[in-house]
């Protein structure tokens, strides 16, 4: 293992990324890493043109990226020749994946999905829904289980609840509906008082790396999904063999 970790990153979107880079730096505790954001294209999607590279953003990119790792490994991620540029791989998936159903979109339907998403459950509690999700998310890449050298990444809803409990760890509306179980955080980035409310932009996110930093340790401890990221995390980082 090198000194500097090399963390490859498969998302939905570059707000995702920011996240993500901040709750790395806070579980390396000053180590140094570097993160690369493979999917939606980092070439791309830092240049403010709207795209995200060939397969396009969202969940429907991650999926077209797996199967394209799957295919790279002969079947399966763990052979995909990408383990050898980078030490760990993470899968970010949104827990609101769940709900989607190809079979039921008028453009862009993904057949082969159909019978398999939606997998959503009722929420509480977040893992009757991220559970058969991370399973879903482990078949496009052709595997059963985590293989080594990967960390999924399910928050749930959705990111933005882990950044609604960092900045605002007192709003009534997600205490009501549950962190967890709000269906859609990012609505409330911008219900918040003049001054303080943001919204869902790489730019506000990445002026708020500090913040986010800072408060990844207390969500960590009290959401379930991200305390399950930094677990699996830590362990992967724990696991790599010494070079």
């Amino acid at each position: 293992m090198s000194e500097t970790v090399r963390i490859a990153l498969v998302a939905e979107g570059v707000t995702d990324y920011e996240v993500v880079r901040a709750a790395v730096w806070s579980m390396l505790k000053g180590r140094s890493f570097d993160l690369r954001l493979l999917q939606p294209e980092g070439s791309v999607a830092f240049t403010g043109r709207g795209d995200a590279g060939p397969f396009g953003g969202g969940w429907k990119g991650v999926y077209k990226w797996c199967l394209q790792a799957a295919k790279r490994g002969g079947g399966s991620l763990r052979g995909d020749p990408l383990f050898i540029g980078y030490d760990i791989l993470v899968l970010h998936l949104d827990a609101d994946v769940a709900s989607e159903d190809p079979s039921n979109q008028s453009s862009g339907a993904v057949p082969k999905l159909a019978g398999v998403l939606p997998c959503a459950q009722d929420c509480p509690p977040p893992s009757a829904t991220t559970g058969p999700l991370r399973q879903v998310l482990l078949s496009w890449v052709g595997e059963t289980q985590t293989p080594p050298q990967t960390v999924l990444c399910t928050p749930s809803q959705s990111t933005e609840a882990w950044v609604m409990a960092i900045f605002f760890p007192h709003d009534r509306e997600m205490a009501r509906r549950g962190w967890e179980c709000h269906p859609n955080p990012a609505s409330r980035l911008s219900q918040q008082p003049a001054g303080r409310r943001f919204a869902k932009r790489q730019v506000d996110y990445e002026s708020r790396q500090e913040g986010l930093q800072a408060g990844w340790p207390t969500i960590a401890t009290r959401l379930s999904e991200a305390q399950r990221f930094r677990d699996d995390f830590v362990t992967a980082v724990q696991n790599l063999p010494v070079v």
